[in-house]
């Protein structure tokens, strides 16, 4: 009897696989060929903080010891071009350290860094006005009065801020001004500029984490009692009350009105919110809003059109694991992973779990794939930033993953568990399948530490995508691709005007013979970060994209722009076509 199960078994896999195969085109079995053939020369990331300039170390709670959960927390950091010079710019949030008094001009502030262009930056902060102390968190970028200026907010334990970009290389504190000021202080964590109602102007969401005032963090002596695996360790976030989200409407005046209750969002109730996300999952032209949430079910706003959202992350499938289980939700990473023209998820959560992927099936649901896409092979780290970038050109996503442990105190245990980790790095094998290949990634991947934020993009402006890593009381990593590859590239700079000018929300479609790419601009990400702006796309051995069609989040009208040639960065200006053209020079 037993024998017969297993056949029967056996043969329910063999036929099922055979499906698969018979159901995958021609063209993605060849690439999935070329790919697993490639899989152990290529791909190397190379940590090169230290020679670009980025000497800040962070500051983020105590070394050895947490005691309260905002020291655990960490924060993101952003690219992007504050100057408009075409070249990535970086921002570095910063902590603070409870209980210590610093001497004058020795406290840890933010940083802002510029590209000299040459692959290293100058630190511009002291000019910027953004030198600001506190325990900074979430960052997000979008030019909310459409000035032609990228400006940034802020999430603090405390007051968030919004920095106007004044457009000389310095920003201004208009928090107040813009009425986003509340004397009640919060606990902000990750923050989305997003167009919800399509007029134009830029809105903005923000997360909130923990109530917990700033000025009285619990003492060592009122949090003893929680324990993890046995071990003493800092309480949350359950048994803590969790903050509610917010959703600011934009004037047009340079001001916002608070519309989290009109709108919806506080329905769900208070939630332990991390990081959020703004894309039109379900391609209904409205941008849809998705949350990662820590301990908690997460969210996804479904856009009524009408000013409103609803909450339907439980019926959608995205709001659990497979088995139905609450996740502790750090991380969101947006992409067609597939080319199947929806956009998936993937989040990444604590340690003993695995991160998700969610797949679009494009009738309003998701199906957690996790464990068939080959993701469910890590689960001993805590996740935190995440990314879908595609590490050779070859026209596929791959996924990008750093981690750190939340206490220190595991590395006097053997729980087989450390504080710093390495980085995780999954090769898309174009057949809806992931592959672990960090082991062979290069030093970049394999160096531990405890880190949290991770940005995105093209800082030499070479057609390879590097990651901006925040790591806990070290320096930044600056992981730069030197992988050696003949696949081509094409990465657009879209300007708004009928629009918001950023083109926050506008949708982008490459086509290369029968392989499709879509993917939409957009405002905070990975983990509480910002990633470039700019849209990139792998070309494979394609010379010319055969269609770039771009369709504009206001007016949803679409441009086509025919056999563009590849290796160059478009800047394209909403109803006036290609404006200007960057090739880099030959390595």
């Amino acid at each position: 009897m037993q024998r017969r199960r297993f056949l029967g078994s056996s043969l329910t896999l063999l036929g099922a696989a055979l499906t698969d195969a018979l159901a995958t085109p021609l063209w993605r079995w060849k690439h999935t060929l070329t790919v697993e053939a490639a899989e152990t020369n290529g791909v190397q990331f190379v940590d090169v903080a230290k020679q670009a300039g980025l000497n800040v170390t962070n500051v983020w709670g105590g070394i050895d010891h947490k005691r309260s959960i905002i020291e655990t927390k960490g924060s993101g950091l952003a690219f992007f071009d504050f100057d408009n010079d075409g070249w990535l710019d970086i921002y570095l949030t910063n902590g603070n350290r409870l209980d210590t008094t610093w001497p004058k001009g020795q406290a840890p502030t933010a940083h802002l860094f510029k590209n000299n262009r040459d692959g290293t930056f100058t630190d511009v902060t002291e000019k910027s006005g953004l030198g600001i102390t506190g325990w900074h968190t979430g960052v997000c970028v979008g030019d909310y009065d459409n000035d032609g200026f990228d400006d940034l907010f802020v999430c603090y334990l405390g007051h968030n801020r919004l920095f106007h970009n004044n457009g000389n290389g310095t920003f201004t504190d208009v928090t107040k001004k813009a009425g986003l000021y509340e004397e009640k202080g919060r606990w902000g964590s990750g923050c989305s500029f997003l167009d919800y109602d399509r007029d134009g102007h830029l809105d903005l969401f923000v997360c909130n984490y923990i109530q917990l005032d700033p000025d009285h963090v619990p003492t060592e002596s009122e949090t003893h009692f929680c324990q993890w695996k046995g071990v003493p360790i800092m309480c949350g976030p359950r048994g803590l009350p969790a903050g509610t989200n917010l959703l600011y409407r934009n004037n047009g005046d340079g001001t916002f009105t608070d519309v989290s209750e009109k709108s919806g969002i506080l329905k769900p109730g208070p939630r332990y919110s991390i990081t959020s996300v703004s894309y039109d999952f379900d391609n209904d032209g409205w941008p849809d809003i998705y949350i990662a949430v820590d301990s908690q079910p997460s969210i996804l706003f479904q856009n009524n059109h009408d000013g409103t959202f609803t909450d339907i992350a439980v019926m959608a499938g995205c709001a659990y694991n497979e088995d139905g289980h609450e996740q502790a939700g750090m991380g969101v990473a947006v992409a067609d992973y597939d080319c199947d023209g929806f956009f998936d998820i993937f989040k990444t959560n604590f340690v003993d779990d695995t991160s998700n992927l969610y797949h679009n099936n494009g009738d309003g649901t998701f199906t957690d794939l996790t464990q068939p896409s080959g993701i469910s092979v890590n689960s001993r780290y805590v996740a935190w930033g995440c990314g879908f970038i595609d590490i050779d050109n070859d026209g596929w996503q791959d996924i990008l993953q750093v981690n750190g442990h939340v206490y220190p105190e595991v590395d006097r245990y053997s729980f087989g568990e450390s504080f710093k980790n390495p980085r995780v790095l999954y090769r898309n094998l174009g057949n809806g399948k992931f592959k672990d290949i960090s082991a062979t990634s290069g030093p970049g991947i394999s160096e531990r530490f405890s880190s949290r934020g991770a940005a995105f993009g093209d800082y030499l402006n070479n057609g390879s995508i590097s990651a901006l890593v925040l790591n806990l009381n070290d320096p930044p990593s600056l992981l730069r691709n030197e992988a050696p590859t003949t696949n081509n590239w094409i990465k657009l700079k879209l300007i708004g005007t009928h629009c918001n000018r950023t083109a926050i929300g506008a949708r982008v479609r490459v086509i290369t013979g029968k392989h499709i790419q879509m993917d939409e601009v957009a405002s905070g990400t990975s983990v509480m970060s910002q990633n470039d702006l700019r849209l990139h796309f792998g070309l494979g051995a394609a010379t010319t994209a055969d269609v770039i069609e771009v369709k504009w989040p206001t007016t949803q009208k679409v441009e086509r722009f025919p056999k563009v040639a590849a290796n160059q960065i478009l800047t394209i200006r909403e109803g006036a076509g290609i404006i200007n053209t960057y090739k880099p020079k030959p390595a």
